[in-house]
């Protein structure tokens, strides 16, 4: 039928704690929430919005314009090219500093000194991450692309954890900023994942044989990925210190 309503679907994964947030965004944005299931550390939902097809004078305004658009990239990239190499025979043989600072090492081991980390202290990127409301927001992809492999340190607690797969001694944590752990309502949704009690590294004056949600840690981790789809970023234990 000519005036059958088309939509366009959408699955988003979300940290337990954290569905009305996201499924508030994606109502600004126009999305309909169809379906919700529950998971233990996450919670899988279903969005549906109607698709909006472009009128066809549009489209062939639009391609026609991109036609024109390449032309004259085209045209100007070539002019563009002529100059370089005549300002690339007045360039001096001397080698220019890189504008863009050089990084910075960071410690891979626990003993390691923290020059070189990544704190709320040292960069303000990183203080403004910890302190999002929106576990899904962009910054978190930003950062993630940015730092990826650098080493961060940051106070926070336990917000869950969960046996990963048929293991018992093998287990996926949830981490969040701050000291509220299972309560925790700002920051990334930090992950360590397939990881056990010791990998964890822990150090303090009594360090216990097993940890569990709420209790609160200096972490200490390499920067991993984000993943947009669950709202889940990566992190991968390098110490944890007892506070």
């Amino acid at each position: 039928m000519a005036d059958e309503i088309k939509y366009e679907y959408k699955t988003v994964q979300t940290v337990r704690g954290t569905d009305g947030l996201v499924i508030s965004k994606m109502q600004k944005d126009g999305w309909e929430l169809v379906e919700q299931a529950q998971g233990v550390l996450r919670s899988t939902l279903g969005f549906r919005r109607p698709k909006k097809p472009l009128p066809r004078l549009l489209i062939g305004t639009a391609i026609g314009g991109l036609v024109i658009l390449a032309i004259v990239i085209g045209v100007g990239a070539a002019l563009e090219g002529g100059s370089e190499k005549e300002d690339e025979s007045n360039k001096p043989a001397a080698a220019t500093a890189s504008a863009e600072p050089s990084a910075t090492s960071t410690p891979t081991t626990p003993g390691s000194a923290i020059a070189g980390v990544i704190t709320s202290q040292s960069n303000r990127e990183f203080a403004a991450l910890l302190k999002t409301r929106d576990s899904c927001d962009s910054a978190n992809l930003d950062f993630a692309t940015k730092y990826k492999g650098k080493t961060v340190a940051f106070d926070g607690s336990i917000v869950d954890m969960a046996p990963h797969g048929d293991y018992d001694t093998r287990y996926d944590f949830l981490l969040g900023p701050g000291d509220k752990g299972p309560t925790t309502g700002i920051g990334p949704a930090f992950k360590y994942e397939d990881v056990n009690i010791g990998d964890l590294n822990l150090t303090g004056a009594e360090v216990p044989a097993t940890v569990h949600a709420g209790d609160k840690f200096r972490f200490i981790a390499e920067v991993g990925e984000f993943n947009a789809k669950q709202c889940l970023f990566f992190l991968d234990p390098i110490s944890t210190k007892i506070r």
